[in-house]
């Protein structure tokens, strides 16, 4: 920390006693916030920095850069720590780094130096930002061979820049200089950058840094041509991911050695998995490196709706660490799809965002393109969301989740099963599954394949949607939870591939499933797999047993006598017989004392009516199937891809089906209950002594269209929370409203209303 920074904070600690006296505590109550407030400077900076900002200057804002507003602006949001432009493509300081070009209207000026000094003087942490993936055509023509190149040696460029290689000097000489220089001069706490880690997934660089590097590590020359099955491409992918860490660790000991052991390199990140992916940058590698997790992920899609934020605050942590910080940059300015960096994104659309991801375990970050904006109306959206956060800031950190599902992923999945086709194969079926779990309102956390043995005894199940790359490893653990008497959910092609995305000749997980391949030589056709993902094709599940010969409607003699009750997790569905399918299915073979629940019903035309009727109407491929282990756990394996079909269709049949599964396989061990109306995306949480609940009221015309333009309010919602030892069962506390209701307990339930929701509510209890 910079001795300016230093003073602030110990100013601050000395004072806090002071200050809390005169909030009117109860006795005692003073003396433990006074000690708690002496021990905060004592934590490193970037586990104590809250609230950030970024104004992304842009090459004109060093005539227009009004530095006293902005300091009003941090002030008003509460703001602690910014992030400014430092260098990388362009320099905002005077920099003596050799090709390290000044911005165009720098004209000598010290821009990052006096908003550096200016933080500083407010007690504000400093990340200064670089962009350090391209250079002009001045810097090309210097040194060419720091620079990715194509087959023919032409180089790779984005517009009018040229892209740097991750082998060459750039990264190893350029990016360093510029980082001690930053370092040296202006002290600030430390740096991140958010295009860190060069050229992405699709493109291949042939330089000869590439090219000898490359030999010296796989022993034969750089794959020509993109082939998921040639073992030197998949080298070339790991290789690929290793040089992004040891950037990761050169940059980290590059800052620590000028700026100090807290002076970190943090990069960014997205929170996108298959984002990741295409970036060559392995998170759950980073994340046990990483001090801090500066977050760029600014906007939802119509897909991922704003659940995908909470989702990503929970995915991420699952790997950090809940007692490490998650910063992600929130843009006040319409992004997405469309893009407009210069309007202010609707006051709901990004307050929601915000919200959701501060429900997940992620901390508040504006980000503005450009120090001066002709549309004002973006300037006012952050300031009432951070300061109730910070209000109630020690609910919203320093807590662990609570959830009984367990939502497995991991990015060798994503890369070696997914590869050119992960959105269909990996990304749906996970977000089926994942929207199934949100309208249902029973929390899960997404849980790492290589974290299932340490971290999955929280759990009552685990969910594997379309996990089809899996390890031994992997699937040992997978095995191990089940011997335990934990449930399993399975769908698709889980297991039937492995770590590389080789076909296995049967499910790994065969005998706990129930299940089997039936032709091992069709496995693992990619075409099928892939055509299969991607069509939606006019098919059913046919219910059993059958029921329409007792349910009102026609009769013509031919329908099936009653045999036996349908089975619970078929509940809802007794007026069918038939749910809509429009995937495809082969024939499997099932262990006896599994039970089928539903089978698949082939394709038949749909134009013109008067030809829309089954060519097949039954068959017997298993479309679901139930089982329950020696050891008491459930096992639910649904080789239809309804996750799939929920994610893409949205049919309410897919996620009430999907709900119902998860609710046998983990025996109703579910810590959440909330009746009403509405779509509310559900977060529980502990800390010593209490339970805290975030309620997210997604419900919205524009829930799945974005950008949301109005807030719906819903209420009341009847909720009842499973209390733990330890929390006492008086009163709920809400943090939004700011009233406090009685609540109710009976047989280790706390219950309690809540009148009304209109963004979102956090309740604590105990």
């Amino acid at each position: 920390m910079n001795p300016t920074t230093r003073r602030t904070f110990l100013k601050q600690a000395v004072t806090a006693t002071t200050t809390l006296a005169g909030l009117g505590l109860p006795s005692g109550a003073v003396e433990r916030q006074a000690a708690k407030a002496a021990l905060a400077p004592r934590l490193p900076w970037y586990r104590r920095t809250l609230r950030w900002g970024q104004t992304n200057i842009t090459e004109i804002d060093p005539d227009r850069y009004d530095i006293a507003w902005w300091r009003k602006h941090w002030k008003r949001t509460q703001t602690q720590g910014v992030i400014i432009n430092a260098g990388g493509i362009v320099a905002y300081y005077p920099s003596r780094v050799p090709l390290h070009r000044q911005a165009q209207r720098l004209g000598g000026r010290d821009l990052f130096g006096e908003l550096c000094r200016a933080a500083h003087d407010d007690g504000l942490a400093v990340f200064a930002r670089m962009d350090s993936n391209r250079a002009h055509e001045e810097f090309y023509q210097a040194h060419p061979d720091w620079f990715a190149i194509d087959m023919t040696g032409k180089p790779h460029r984005a517009a009018d820049l040229f892209i740097t290689c991750v082998n060459g000097p750039y990264y190893e000489e350029h990016i360093p200089a510029i980082l001690r220089e930053i370092a040296e001069r202006y002290h600030p706490e430390g740096f991140t950058d958010n295009s860190w880690s060069g050229l992405g997934r699709g493109t291949i660089c042939y330089c000869e840094n590439c090219r000898k590097r490359f030999r010296e590590r796989a022993g034969h020359d750089i794959p020509r041509e993109k082939n998921w099955n040639d073992p030197a491409y998949r080298e070339w992918i790991r290789w690929n991911y290793d040089r992004r860490l040891e950037i990761w660790d050169l940059n980290n000991r590059v800052t620590r050695a000028a700026g100090g052991p807290d002076c970190i390199w943090a990069g960014m990140n997205s929170g996108s998995v298959s984002g990741q992916c295409q970036s060559f940058r392995d998170y759950k590698e980073i994340c046990r490196r990483a001090d801090i997790i500066m977050l760029d992920h600014q906007a939802r899609t119509d897909a991922t709706g704003f659940q995908h934020n909470g989702e990503a605050g929970k995915l991420i942590h699952g790997l950090l660490g809940w007692d490490k910080l998650i910063p992600e940059s929130m843009a006040m300015y319409q992004a997405g799809s469309p893009t407009f960096r210069l309007a202010s994104k609707p006051e709901p659309e990004a307050r929601l965002w915000m919200l959701d991801g501060i429900a997940g375990g992620l901390q508040p970050w504006w980000h503005h393109i450009g120090a001066y904006h002709e549309d004002r109306r973006m300037y006012r959206t952050a300031e009432s969301v951070y300061r109730w956060h910070k209000d109630h800031e020690e609910f919203l950190i320093n807590r662990q989740p609570i959830a009984s599902v367990g939502v497995v992923w991991s990015q060798q999945n994503t890369d070696f099963f997914g590869r050119d086709d992960a959105e269909a194969l990996v990304e749906l079926p996970w977000r089926g599954v994942m929207q199934a779990l949100i309208r249902a309102r029973i929390p899960y956390l997404p849980l790492h394949a290589d974290h299932i043995d340490r971290d999955a005894g929280q759990f009552s199940l685990l969910v594997l949607p379309n996990v089809g790359a899996l390890s031994d490893g992997q699937v040992a653990s997978v095995r191990r939870f089940v011997e335990r008497g934990g449930g399993l959910m399975a769908t698709g092609e889980t297991s039937l591939f492995n770590e590389w995305g080789d076909p296995r000749p049967d499910f790994a997980l065969a005998d706990l499933l129930g299940a089997h391949v039936v032709d091992a030589r069709h496995a693992g056709d990619e075409a099928r797999r892939k055509k299969n993902a991607s069509d939606t094709a006019h098919t059913y599940l046919r219910l059993s047993p059958e029921k329409r010969a007792q349910v009102d409607g026609p009769q013509i003699g031919t329908e099936p006598a009653i045999k036996g009750e349908r089975h619970q997790v078929l509940r809802g569905f007794e007026e069918t017989d038939i749910l809509p399918f429009g995937g495809v299915l082969g024939p499997l073979r099932v262990d006896a004392g599994a039970q089928v629940l539903a089978t698949f019903v082939p394709s038949f035309p749909i134009y013109p009516p008067e030809t829309a009727w089954m060519r097949e109407p039954k068959t017997d491929v298993p479309g679901l199937i139930l089982k329950t282990t020696t050891a008491g756990g459930r096992v639910a394996f649904l080789p239809a891809d309804l996750d799939r079909r929920f994610a893409r269709n949205n049919l309410p049949d897919h996620g009430n089906l999907l709900a119902s599964m998860i609710r046998w396989a983990a025996k109703d061990d579910i810590p959440l209950a909330v009746e009403g109306a509405g779509l509310i995306d559900c977060h529980v949480y502990r800390q010593p002594g209490r339970l805290i609940l975030h309620l997210m009221n997604l419900t919205s015309a524009a829930a799945w269209r974005q950008p949301i333009h109005e807030l719906i309010p819903v209420g009341p919602l009847q909720v009842r929370v499973r209390l733990l030892p330890g929390v006492r069962r008086s009163r709920a506390r809400f943090l939004v409203s700011g009233k406090e209701v009685p609540t109710f307990a009976k047989a280790g339930w706390n219950r309690f209303e809540v009148k009304s929701i209109l963004d979102h509510e956090v309740i604590v209890i105990g």
